[in-house]
């Protein structure tokens, strides 16, 4: 099946380039350009746009970790298939450093580039699945326009910035057991402004908190909204480290909670892993303050950041959120399986509740399985979706079907 989809391959051999062309070709890509160094692969994408890049790591004018940085550089944000003969390590780190730059890594495979994985290219172009490319890949102005302190806090007010829900599942049921609240901009286009693009501008401007009283107030009115119809539905509220140092948080966050009717249980307040703690005494005041008055507390992203188990087992958490950093392809890399599996065991040693995020492959949802995890969340299961729809997925019991 022909597709229309650019690819640029950069190799460091022709003799590669040819190789890998071929088999592009052969399973019905029609629009391949090649490069030998990093130097030609930037100018032929200075020319035209391709979707897809396939790039290795070994380059001779400048290594594959560099053409990353210098294609983030252009402006632009094509898929990323990379096949190199690194160690997996660094195929791995590679991967990672490319999502940073906010790049879709579709693919990490080590050479030589086979027929299977063109195949499975081809059916990942097919398929559409990369909602977060399709955002990063809009044309030219259609971008939102560059924030100032008085757009965000209009937003603000008149509640344009909206908590929206994913659902977390249950791994051993399939059930929906909670809902993270996550903040999204809703447009007149229909389309939706992501947290990528604005909430750089809610920090600078100082807007963390007014934004987490609006993540909780959308979470309790559709909470209590669930209850009525007899769903009892948890949510998870990403609280910034920082403002823990702001004494009268927590009685602020249980007036709120205690305002709605909702019991302090049913709201689980989610610390982000690499948050900086800049005065522990208050953090950690804060924290157990928070547990004191009955609210749950989430280690979230448990694997991005570089925390310690030290913070870990300081601080009073209820549950424990691996990144999917940790979680993604696990179960085809026996060292991420491994630390996967270590911190699984660690957060149950701890008595903790814990789910891995990030699940979007039914091979990630069985791995967390075997592994023991209690719940998952990801794009397998649903983006995030309005307080309307996602009562809908609660009444309707065939929306998911786990995998077998």
């Amino acid at each position: 099946m022909p597709t229309d989809h650019r690819i640029l391959v950069l190799e460091h051999s022709p003799v590669q380039c040819r190789h890998v062309e071929s088999l592009l070709s052969g399973v019905g890509f029609r629009q391949i350009t090649s490069a030998c160094t990093a130097q030609a692969a930037l100018q032929a994408l200075r020319q035209q746009r391709h979707q897809i890049v396939i790039l290795d790591l070994d380059i001779p004018d400048t290594d594959g970790l560099q053409f990353i940085d210098q294609l983030s550089g252009l402006g632009q944000h094509p898929m990323l298939l990379i096949s190199s003969a690194c160690p997996r390590r660094v195929l791995k780190s590679a991967g990672l450093m490319a999502k940073e730059h906010g790049f879709s890594v579709i693919g990490q495979f080590p050479k030589p580039f086979t027929w299977q994985q063109a195949r499975q290219l081809l059916q990942q172009c097919m398929g559409h699945q990369e909602e977060s490319a399709t955002v990063r890949n809009r044309p030219a102005g259609q971008h939102p326009p560059a924030l100032d302190a008085a757009m965000l806090r209009q937003a603000l007010q008149n509640s344009e910035i909206q908590g929206w829900f994913q659902p977390k599942l249950s791994l051993h049921t399939g059930r929906i057991v909670a809902a993270e609240v996550l903040a999204r901009w809703p447009c007149d286009t229909g389309e939706c402004i992501l947290p990528s693009a604005f909430m750089p501008a809610i920090r600078q401007h100082g807007f963390e908190y007014e934004l987490l009283l609006q993540m909780l107030d959308d979470g309790l009115r559709a909470h209590t909204a669930w209850r009525r119809h007899g769903h009892y539905i948890p949510i998870g509220i990403n609280l910034p480290v920082p403002l823990l140092e702001q004494p009268e948080l927590p009685d602020r966050l249980h007036d709120m909670v205690a305002a709605a009717g909702v019991a302090p249980e049913a709201v689980v307040f989610e610390l982000l892993e690499d948050d900086a703690i800049h005065i522990p005494s208050r953090y950690y005041m804060g924290a157990s303050r928070l547990r004191l008055k009955g609210f749950g507390l989430a280690q979230d992203g448990c694997g991005r950041g570089h925390s310690s188990i030290c913070s870990l087992v300081s601080t009073p958490f209820t549950e424990l959120k691996i990144d999917r950093a940790l979680v993604s392809d696990a179960w085809n890399d026996e060292m991420h399986s491994t630390a996967l599996a270590s911190t699984i065991a660690l957060g149950h040693e701890l008595g903790l509740s814990v789910t891995g995020e990030g699940v979007e492959t039914r091979e990630d949802w069985s791995f967390l399985q075997r592994m023991g995890c209690d719940c998952a969340q990801g794009f397998l299961i649903s983006k995030a979706v309005d307080a309307d729809r996602f009562a809908r997925m609660l009444f309707d019991r065939t929306w998911f079907t786990a995998p077998l």
